[in-house]
């Protein structure tokens, strides 16, 4: 009895246990499950605030590192950036000088504007903005003068004539800026409208138009001339070089693609799948595309430059105040006709239809030779204009036009690798067969009119047995077996061809072949195309450097003079050189 009195004892108190634990979590109390997912929840939050930190730290590092790449790759940019706040530290300076300057304290901040708009990266399109600023501070000042003494003598009116005058000049500008000849005083436009509004609003709330003007425009060529003078004199930045140096490399990025490109068509290299980008015509990494697309695309950067250059002083080697810089862009622009080409060769690269391998191995001395001589001129035309040398004497083109005289040759030797040999030749056979009984024909009538004309000389039986033996078109059906087998025992395209596992038939598989025939010829005709608009550029560089004066070549007998030569006599020639 006493241990079952235990047992029930035991389990009544192990069942009031759980009770009492159920009745607690019922309520709230001690509740693991609650507990848990706070932890859970804080840890999603410490997690989602690490990883924001964390995320926002790589990014900044990113920018950080891209930035240092930007200007470690081109030093200019920070040459630029610590004069943009040199030239601005200066102005404050001047503006600080309250003696000199103490009634032009409130219009201070149009000399700090001025630095801000005018300063430009290059000196040329500094010049450009300064000159526009000038041209519309000017303009707008003294028209402004004229219309604020109007309405002072307009009496009650004054207002009246200020917001008429205001609206007339606003429609004028903005009407003229959109001409085609005025895209490129835009700036100045902008400048007059601005300078006139402020002029006549600020100078008909202090009642002195006069001063209002007069410290303006004062600013305004402060700042100026604190741009130009940071810009000039420490380490200038001219648009001229700039578009030297754009010009030189569109000749070597046009050599690299045309190599590129014939070197692959000759190693059959094909795309498993052709960029999005390139299909879409848009930056990509593939070299070959790279390379002449970025001198197709160099046009509106050549414009550019040409604009701010012109504006530029003689610096350097370009000492002439009229330095033909529209020339470089005239020679860019033949060098870009020739990228053209390449641009198509590489067409046939991606195309879907391809030439056999071996019909490409059968030209392929011809098209790698014409390729290397192709981009070999190109090169040459780079030095040259990067040295500013005038061509050697003799004939550039002389090897490459050689070159595609043998491609030509070999074409004209080998076509009937570029045609349906079994069509070509069965055509030939009908041909020469028509031609043979109309020659028959004609010999026929003739001798049918002399016979009729002499029946008393010929004897009419014995013309008829001679004409009806006629050995010439036994001759000509014999040459037309005999090539037709010669040309049925070349290689043929395989009459069979499998595309998703299914054949398909014999005449899709010749349709085919022509093709891919016609893409071999296509790639060769543009190579030599590429060949015949090289002298295009001869005569631009020809064109170009008369008018630059660019130097005569070196020959090898001067520079082992030159090798030989003391220090003195190397720096006469040089000065000599240069006069």
């Amino acid at each position: 009895m006493a241990a079952k009195s235990d047992m029930l004892f035991g389990d009544q108190t192990t069942r009031a246990s759980l009770l009492s634990q159920k009745s607690r979590s019922d309520f709230g109390f001690n509740d693991s499950g609650i507990i848990s997912d706070d932890r859970r929840s804080k840890f999603r939050c410490f997690r989602f605030f690490s990883d924001g930190i964390v995320s926002t730290w790589k990014a900044l590092y990113d920018v950080a590192a891209s930035l240092y790449e930007m200007g470690r790759s081109d030093r200019r940019k920070v040459y630029f950036a610590v004069k943009m706040g040199v030239a601005l530290a200066l102005c404050s300076f001047v503006i600080y000088l309250k003696e000199p300057l103490r009634d032009a304290s409130k219009y201070a901040v149009w000399a700090i504007l001025t630095v801000v708009v005018v300063f430009e990266y290059s000196i040329g399109a500094t010049l450009v903005k300064g000159f526009n600023r000038a041209i519309g501070t000017l303009s707008a000042g003294g028209l402004a003068l004229g219309i604020a003494r109007l309405s002072v003598l307009a009496g009650r009116f004054e207002e009246e004539i200020i917001i008429v005058s205001i609206f007339l000049a606003g429609l004028c500008a903005s009407y003229l800026k959109l001409y085609p000849a005025m895209k490129s005083y835009e700036y100045a436009f902008r400048v007059f409208l601005l300078t006139f509004c402020i002029v006549l609003v600020s100078g008909n709330n202090s009642r002195d138009f006069f001063s209002t003007a007069y410290y303006r425009f004062l600013l305004i060529c402060i700042g100026a001339c604190i741009c130009l003078g940071v810009n000039i004199f420490i380490l200038p930045i001219w648009s001229g070089e700039d578009l030297h140096k754009l010009v030189v490399k569109n000749f070597k990025s046009v050599a690299n693609s045309l190599e590129g490109c014939v070197n692959g068509y000759l190693q059959c290299v094909e795309y498993e799948r052709i960029p999005s980008k390139i299909l879409t015509y848009q930056a990509s990494d593939d070299p070959l595309y790279s390379g002449y697309r970025s001198v197709v695309q160099s046009t509106s950067q050549e414009d550019s430059l040409l604009d701010f250059a012109v504006w530029e002083p003689p610096h350097g080697p370009y000492r002439t105040f009229h330095h033909p810089w529209a020339n470089y862009v005239k020679l860019s622009g033949a060098v870009r006709h020739c990228a053209f080409m390449v641009m198509a060769m590489h067409g046939c690269i991606l195309s879907e239809i391809q030439a056999a391998p071996e019909k490409r191995q059968a030209f392929r001395h011809e098209l790698q030779r014409v390729g290397n001589e192709g981009a070999k001129v190109l090169r040459l035309f780079a030095e040259k204009v990067e040295k500013m040398e005038k061509l050697s004497l003799g004939n550039i083109l002389k090897d490459v036009q050689r070159a595609a005289e043998d491609l030509q040759m070999k074409i004209d030797k080998n076509s009937f690798l570029l045609v349906n040999s079994e069509s070509w030749a069965a055509m030939k056979e009908k041909a020469d067969a028509e031609e043979a009984q109309e020659h028959y024909h004609e010999s026929k009538d003739d001798e049918t009119k002399v016979f009729q004309t002499l029946s008393q000389i010929w004897d009419h039986s014995n013309n008829n047995n001679h004409h009806q033996n006629p050995h010439n078109g036994n001759d000509s059906h014999l040459w037309i077996s005999t090539e037709s087998n010669l040309l049925r025992n070349r290689e043929q395209w395989p009459s069979v061809s499998f595309i998703g596992g299914n054949m398909i038939n014999e005449i899709e598989s010749k349709v085919y072949e022509s093709a891919s025939s016609l893409s071999l010829a296509t790639f060769a005709s543009l190579l030599i195309e590429f060949v015949a608009r090289l002298q295009n550029v001869v005569n631009a560089f020809e064109e170009l450097s008369t008018k630059a004066g660019f130097k005569e070549p070196v020959t090898e007998t001067q520079k082992k003079k030159m090798d030989r030569a003391g220090c003195w006599t190397r720096l006469s020639s040089c000065f000599s050189s240069r006069a």
